[in-house]
């Protein structure tokens, strides 16, 4: 393994053309779907805008809001979630990340 002028570790690997063409659509197309939904949200959403955003029941949404790892916010009358923190939380409990992502796995936002 070689390393850069910065000393950053530099890793080589062979990939074709049509791999490198399909990660690279991936990870497009899933930074466009992040991208444009967390646009289309408002900051803070109320208990019913979560509901239909998770498309869930109010007993469902209270049984998220009472979480302790949940992000709710208490302090301004009723309860708010931080639309940005939400996605955070969803991709942090999302099972496939857990399984297949491994310890090194973090996302840019």
């Amino acid at each position: 393994m070689s390393e850069t002028n910065s000393g950053i570790p530099l890793i080589k690997f062979e990939m074709d053309m049509t791999q490198l063409r399909k990660a690279i659509n991936e990870a497009v197309d899933q930074a466009l779907e992040r991208h444009s939904l967390a646009g289309s949200l408002p900051p803070v959403l109320n208990r019913e805008q979560l509901m239909k955003f998770l498309d869930i029941k109010s007993t469902k949404a209270s049984e998220l809001m009472n979480r302790r790892d949940f992000p709710v916010i208490r302090e301004l009358g009723h309860p708010k979630i931080l639309t940005h923190l939400l996605m955070k939380w969803l991709e942090d409990h999302t099972e496939w990340v857990t399984e297949n992502a491994g310890s090194g796995y973090k996302q840019v936002v």
